[in-house]
């Protein structure tokens, strides 16, 4: 699932804030940075320290690779700062600097592991919501179509969740809500495609299952009209009326223009019957509205 635009530049300004930050008043670095250029023509390994460099130097040329986009020769570099210098004050931001480049590198795993060195070391730092999106990012990245394996969709929600909880109120809560909503309704397109394969099966029992995982748990979906109007088809197919009707109930009352309602309520026609709410039904735990008069 391709990062969106609004995401990726809230995954930029963080890492331009966290370089500003780190280079304020830093001339050592910003010499280092301004000579690296040349340093870099010169043939030499920019993957590693040089014998005796600075830690100012290391992160300068970082710096450098990264403003020419050499994400995936930036990364080790800021690694080589945390590595031969862990108490020098550009540490901490060369830890979260590794896990921003290897992210752009597209090296996710990578990201994850800098980005979750960084939380576990500075658990109460203000930096710890950027280093918990960068890890939502790297799993939000891979998701795949719904005909695939989903566990990493499942880590994205999981993460996005995390930063959702963790930093109310920052930029990176507000885009982690978007792609959070994209994400359960990706995990309810693959519920819909398993369930579907059910129905079509004749295995009527399977696909009511995932179908109410869907109207239970992903009730702001694009999938729920959907997934009620096949519990209908699936409740009637085994028989169970009052359930179908049901399902139809609310399906009615919360989309009644909608072409499932209108399948859903031709089908329910075709056997003489027509939506109603059942007083035992599951749909009334979940469904607190008024329907037909009646206050579920």
């Amino acid at each position: 699932m391709a990062l969106t635009s609004s995401a990726r530049s809230v995954a930029k300004l963080g890492a331009a804030a966290l370089l500003m930050t780190a280079l304020a008043g830093c001339q050592t670095a910003r010499d280092a940075y301004d000579g690296a250029a040349s340093w870099f023509t010169s043939g030499a390994d920019s993957r590693l320290a040089r014998p005796g460099e600075t830690p100012e130097s290391i992160f300068g040329r970082a710096e450098a690779l990264m403003n020419a986009q050499n994400y995936r020769a930036a990364a080790p570099l800021f690694d080589e700062v945390e590595r031969l210098h862990p108490y020098s004050p550009y540490a901490k931001r060369a830890m979260i600097m590794s896990a921003f480049a290897s992210f752009e590198a597209a090296e996710y795993d990578k990201a994850i592991l800098a980005a979750d060195r960084f939380v576990d070391f500075y658990p109460s730092d203000a930096e710890t919501a950027y280093a918990r999106y960068l890890i939502a990012q790297s799993y939000y990245e891979r998701i795949v179509d719904v005909g695939r394996d989903q566990s990493v969709t499942e880590e994205a929600q999981t993460a996005l969740e995390e930063v959702i909880l963790r930093h109310p109120g920052t930029p990176y809560a507000r885009e982690a809500q978007v792609q959070l909503d994209l994400v359960r309704d990706h995990l309810a397109g693959k519920e819909m495609e398993i369930g579907r394969f059910y129905l079509a099966r004749g295995d009527y029992l399977a696909a009511i299952n995932r179908f109410r995982n869907v109207v239970e748990n992903h009730q702001g979906s694009t999938h729920v009209p959907e997934a009620l109007h096949r519990l209908v088809e699936s409740y009637l197919r085994l028989g169970v009326v009052s359930e179908a009707r049901s399902a139809a109930a609310v399906l009615g009352h919360n989309y009644p223009g909608s072409e499932w309602y209108q399948a859903s309520y031709a089908m329910l026609q075709g056997q003489g019957l027509s939506p109603e709410m059942g007083s035992g039904s599951w749909l009334r735990r979940i469904y607190r509205q008024v329907i037909e008069g009646e206050i579920l």
